[in-house]
């Protein structure tokens, strides 16, 4: 925070590219998990969670290839998002199919519901990471919308799965990016001043 009591946009931008490579490489993770037990419990599904981790995949290589210009660095709590993204994976998939769907529904929601924080905020401080981002959000939706589909029920499970998943996601973005993510939220909320 400067003297003004503005944050510095480009920190903020560098908290981003920070995150969402981190959030990408954990869901790299909780896929990889859970591809491992489906293959041995429900493998019809493995090609669906196959095609989403390459997504995720290549989500992650364009966030660490945008970070050099803005002088970010990978996130220094990496081990935290890659072991509770396997651990969330291993777990949701052990679950059965349907938790395997929760656990993306509500990873992804979350993650969307950042996404348009981001993308208000990069609007008209870096169009280029607004344009990268606008195009992976897009794919994001579309795991989102599989995960809905697919579940085949909407009890207990998604009603206590879903609001604990979206905590544990948002309380790694708020950490990952020292409490930015709250920052900005709070500055879009705020009516313009004429």
């Amino acid at each position: 925070m400067s003297d003004s009591g503005k944050h510095d946009p480009a920190l903020t931008v560098r908290r981003i590219l920070k995150v969402n490579h981190a959030g990408e490489f954990g869901a790299i993770r909780i896929y990889g998990a859970q591809i491992w037990m489906a293959r041995r419990l429900f493998p019809d599904i493995v090609p669906a969670l196959h095609e989403m981790r390459e997504d995720e995949i290549d989500h992650c290589r364009q966030f660490r290839e945008a970070m050099p210009s803005r002088k970010a660095r990978p996130c220094r709590v990496m081990a935290f998002w890659s072991l509770g993204g396997y651990l969330l994976g291993f777990l949701t998939a052990l679950g059965g199919r349907n938790m395997v769907w929760i656990c993306t529904e509500a990873v992804e929601s979350t993650v969307h519901r950042h996404l348009e924080d981001q993308l208000a905020f990069l609007q008209t401080r870096d169009t280029e990471l607004h344009q990268l981002i606008a195009s992976i959000q897009e794919q994001e939706l579309a795991h989102l919308r599989e995960a809905e589909e697919n579940q085949t029920t909407r009890g207990m499970g998604h009603r206590l799965l879903l609001p604990i998943i979206g905590f544990l996601t948002d309380l790694m973005i708020w950490l990952s990016t020292w409490g930015d993510s709250s920052w900005m939220r709070a500055e879009m909320e705020r009516p313009k001043q004429v």
